[in-house]
């Protein structure tokens, strides 16, 4: 059997969608004659914790562990509320006080390419020795944070091995990229980082077909798509809500923040007091400040209500539970290659998916092929009232319900088989 090591920063007891995608790739590698063996830090700082997420660790999995210096501990001495915000990729676009600033100037400018960046040498160090011990020759490497993947530029630079580079998320083109007050050389600086790293790893994997093109212009070393997706064992057996609940699970960043939907939500309580009763909204996850104060502006006060972070184990139960799922992305051209993870959970959960996101945005392609909901862009709004009646009236009648197909392909083994292949 082929022995890999897995380079991630995030690992259970870590939560939220950056621990599921290589957790449940090494739960599946073996059953493709590939070995996994995992490095993490020692002492990381996750903004989330998910205990939950342990159980689904191989028993016989080896993991190896090194400290790591996280300067989130430190600022958080200053600021824990914005500094956990911050590493959790939450930035308020209005009304950031004075340390919010500084942070992320500090964040942006200092900590190139990310505050990770102290876990890099040490690492390499560290890692010759397990390499040379576990007789490993390949070597992957999953970020952001993007730090993770200098680990394997180093170490590929001074031995003998393949390097696979897997992007969650893009690089420099990802949305929030532009909002850490870079200075033009901390902005060249992360350019040319993302170019070496692209064209010294053997190969490199992307989660969207839109990350994939960009990256294209940037190297011409093999990229394959392999996206998040879910695991295979759920069932759907779950009681509904008596309410017409749209439910968001996941962070609500500020800007992704559908004001469409909520202007047309208001109408139709004004229009349809059934409607108006029967609505129930649900933010199950961080809500930013700005997309509560426009629900506050459109008369939803009443029927909304924020939930707040589950474990992974209870998001799947409200998504189960849900009348229709919520999926939203900021108005973005950078958002259009950006695929929440949960998407694939939500076609799992075979409940309506009601997406708006940026104009071509890749979901609306996922969507349709697999029959699953219906997307709209942030300037829809007839025919997305159109939807929500035609759905209110199946509610009503105890027929809401969706029939996808081809979902398959996105179970994480169907998925792991393809990274097989691929390595």
């Amino acid at each position: 059997m082929r022995k890999v090591l897995v380079i991630t920063y995030y690992w259970p007891p870590a939560g939220g969608p950056g621990v599921q995608r290589w957790l449940k790739f090494v739960k599946y590698l073996s059953d493709f004659d590939i070995e996994p063996i995992v490095y993490i830090p020692q002492n990381p700082q996750y903004p989330l914790i998910d205990e939950t997420f342990l159980k689904d660790i191989p028993k016989d999995i080896k993991i190896y562990t090194h400290k790591i210096f996280e300067p989130y501990r430190v600022a958080s001495l200053f600021s824990s509320k914005k500094t956990k915000r911050i590493s959790s990729g939450i930035i308020q676009s209005k009304n950031q006080s004075f340390i919010e600033k500084s942070l992320l100037w500090v964040r942006g400018n200092l900590f190139i390419p990310d505050a990770r960046k102290f876990w890099i040498q040490p690492s390499v160090t560290f890692l010759k020795g397990v390499l040379k011990k576990e007789d490993i020759d390949t070597v992957i490497t999953t970020g952001p944070p993007h730090s993770v993947h200098l680990i394997g530029y180093s170490l590929k630079e001074s031995l003998s091995l393949k390097w696979i580079a897997d992007f969650r998320d893009p690089w420099t083109s990802i949305g929030y990229h532009k909002k850490l007050k870079l200075s033009s050389y901390a902005e060249r600086k992360h350019k040319n980082l993302e170019s070496k790293v692209l064209n010294f790893a053997d190969k490199i994997v992307v989660t969207s077909k839109t990350t994939k093109k960009e990256f294209e212009k940037i190297t011409n070393q093999p990229i394959t798509v392999i996206t998040n997706g879910f695991d295979g064992e759920r069932t759907t057996n779950a009681t509904l809500d008596k309410k017409f609940t749209i439910s968001h699970i996941g962070s609500m960043l500020t800007g992704r923040n559908p004001t469409n939907l909520w202007r047309v939500l208001s109408v139709l309580m004004k229009q349809n007091n059934e409607f108006k009763n029967a609505l129930q909204l649900q933010f199950i996850g961080v809500v930013s400040d700005d997309v509560l104060q426009s629900l506050t502006d459109f008369g939803l006060k009443e029927v909304y209500k924020v939930i707040g972070y589950v474990s992974h184990e209870d998001a799947l139960k409200y998504q189960e539970t849900s009348q229709v799922l919520l999926l939203a992305e900021i108005d973005s051209h950078e958002t259009k290659g950006i695929i929440p993870g949960k998407l694939f959970e939500y076609m799992a959960a075979q409940r309506p998916i009601l997406g708006v996101g940026p104009k071509h945005w890749e979901v609306g392609d996922i969507v349709a092929e697999t029959n699953a909901g219906h997307i709209f862009e942030y300037a829809d709004e007839i025919a997305l009232k159109d939807l929500l009646l035609t759905w209110f009236e199946l509610f009503q009648k105890g027929e809401l319900s969706i029939y996808s197909k081809g979902i398959d392909t996105y179970s994480r083994k169907e998925l792991t088989r393809k990274l097989a292949e691929f390595i």
